[in-house]
This record gives C-alpha cells, structure tokens and sequence, in this order.
C-alpha cells in the first residue's frame, strides 16, 4: 500500500480507512494480522474473542478496519459496569492490530475514533489498556492518541 501525504483541505488523515464491526469471516486475516506481531498463530484465541463479540449486543466495540478494501487492522474492547470498584462504566482495549501493510495508513488512529464516537453513545466516558513495558512503539501509540497512565496499579502474583 503506497502513502499518500497530500491531504485535502476538509478531510481528515484516517478518510482512507473503512471501518466496521467485526465479522466472523474476519477471523483467517485477524490472525494473520496478529501473526505478524506475535510471531504465533493465536487462532484459538481469536476464535473464542470473536464469538463472544458477537454474540454481545448494543454498540459494536469490536472492529475491524480496511484501507482500499484490503484488511489492515483490527481492534477488540469490551465494556464493565462497576467492575474492580470503579463507581462508573468504563472501556478495556484489549486487542488492537495493524498489519505492516498498512502501516502509515492511520489505520489504529480510525479505529481508535470509531470506538470512540461508540463508547460515548453508550455513556462511556474512559478506556483502559494495558502494554507491556517492552513495546515502546505502542506505548508511543497510545500516548499520542491521549492516553496516560492510570491512578491505579496492576498487580499480578506469578503461580510458577
């Protein structure tokens, strides 16, 4: 996929990039997106986050993304409604994805706002992640996109 840096006045970066709910005919290239980053095929994984953002109902948070109608990422989230004491609803992304194909494309940057314009028509007003310490490109990702660190810390006991 070949960049285009000229931009024309009243459109925005991300115009380029299709995005809708993710379907189950997803799956094959979600994996493979994810491949690509992992080094492993997750299918199972994917299957089981799959179905169950299906069968979910209201506002899709889960979605897919495609630049010139090939696929080129995908991003997965999920809702809680007081869950871990938090008095308010809040959004967890867990899954996001951008194949190297699309790199540039500002495929994570459109899904980033879909999910958003989603999340406020359901009254939610926060998104949560995690990134391991160790994957600076994402941690860069998200800190242009807002995000900062949380008032909470993650706390996790090794059962090795």
């Amino acid at each position: 996929m070949e960049r285009n840096d000229f931009q024309a006045p009243g459109t925005l970066e991300t115009d380029s990039v299709e995005v809708r709910t993710l379907s189950p005919d997803d799956l094959a290239w979600m994996v493979r997106i994810d491949a690509e980053h992992s080094g492993r095929s997750r299918t199972p994984y994917y299957q089981l986050k799959l179905a169950k953002a299906q069968r979910d109902t209201g506002v899709r948070v889960s979605l897919a993304a495609l630049v010139h109608g090939e696929p080129a990422g995908f991003l997965m989230a999920r809702t809680y409604h007081g869950e871990f004491g938090l008095p308010e609803p809040v959004a967890v992304l867990d899954s996001i994805a951008v194949s190297r194909a699309a790199s540039g494309h500002h495929v994570g940057e459109a899904l980033l706002r879909q999910l958003v314009v989603n999340l406020r028509a359901l009254g939610i007003a926060t998104i949560q992640t995690q990134v391991e310490w160790e994957q600076m490109a994402l941690i860069g990702f998200f800190q242009h996109e807002g995000f900062r660190p949380a008032a909470r810390l993650c706390l996790e006991l090794s059962l090795d």
